[in-house]
């Protein structure tokens, strides 16, 4: 199997039932599991904070609870070339913006050679031209 590296959306979406793309999340995760499953450490940061903000911080802690036991998979960190990865792109897609986490999002997927990302944000995902490959495949797919 590849590695797919996960935004934060479905993370979120996984975690908040009346999400929109819980459902599609959910059934995606079902099929894949968390064994192949790469969370940039910064996605982590947007969704425990989106988590106490919507949904609490019980929830919240649940989530960071089951992250550490690799419900979702793999956190990795981010190194000094995925830092000036992520640089360079915020700056290429400063009109969409791209942001941060985002940035990290690519960078890992390039290092990680991976063409799969686990995201809901196909406005920024199908825009980015990774490195690696003309163009990322997105999952879940349906939605």
């Amino acid at each position: 199997m590849t590695t797919t590296v996960v935004d934060t959306g479905p993370l979120y979406a996984l975690v908040d039932r009346d999400d929109d793309h819980h459902g599609a999340c959910l059934n995606w995760y079902r099929q894949v599991g968390p064994r192949d499953l790469v969370v940039p450490a910064p996605v982590i940061a947007e969704a425990v904070y989106l988590l106490a903000k919507y949904v609490g911080t019980r929830v919240e802690a649940a989530f960071l609870a089951d992250l550490g036991r690799g419900l979702y998979g793999q956190v990795v960190n981010v190194n000094p070339e995925d830092l000036a990865r992520m640089s360079e792109l915020v700056l290429e897609y400063e009109d969409l913006p791209l942001g941060g986490t985002d940035a990290c999002v690519v960078a890992v997927a390039e290092r990680f050679g991976t063409p799969r990302v686990a995201t809901v944000d196909r406005r920024h995902f199908s825009v980015v031209r990774p490195r690696h490959v003309d163009h990322f495949d997105l999952y879940p797919r349906e939605f």
